[in-house]
């Protein structure tokens, strides 16, 4: 399936501050937008934050839900990096490296934003582990927790 985009719902608090997380701070594009739900771009994907009533609960970790980009290119993950912290965003773990050393090393870091929602970012070293290196059986961290 090449000519198909992601599409992904989520939560958010205030339309506002989303606007400013997720186009001031991260550079998506904005499409429809009501007092309710914004559609943004990223990276040509559609999100869609929709204001919910009440607050959930904050998640512990980065467990069991979070969402973000796998970069090709380490340099396109590093820019975002720099912009991230350049624009101040909320880094819920700092950029590091995981795995280092191994087939499925990668760099990653975390972002939380205005309404809790937590987003990955991550670039591998090699392409393959994204979805292959099936020796391995490690997938994520074993704590979640937060390293800040």
């Amino acid at each position: 399936m090449t000519s198909v985009l992601f599409h992904l719902a989520f939560p958010i608090h205030d339309v506002e501050a989303a606007l400013r997380f997720y186009v001031d701070g991260l550079g998506c594009t904005v499409g429809r937008r009501s007092k309710q739900a914004v559609t943004l771009g990223l990276a040509g994907h559609q999100l869609v934050a929709h204001v919910v009533p009440e607050q959930s609960t904050k998640q512990k970790g980065i467990y069991p839900s979070h969402f973000g980009l796998i970069f090709l290119s380490e340099q396109e993950w590093q820019a975002l990096a720099d912009r991230a912290k350049a624009k101040e965003l909320t880094f819920y773990q700092q950029p590091r490296v995981r795995f280092p050393g191994t087939r499925i090393e990668h760099r990653t870091f975390f972002l939380e934003d205005p309404s809790h929602n937590l987003l990955e970012f991550k670039h591998y070293t090699y392409e393959s582990a994204i979805f292959g290196e099936q020796d391995f059986t490690e997938v994520g961290d074993t704590s979640g927790e937060s390293t800040d």
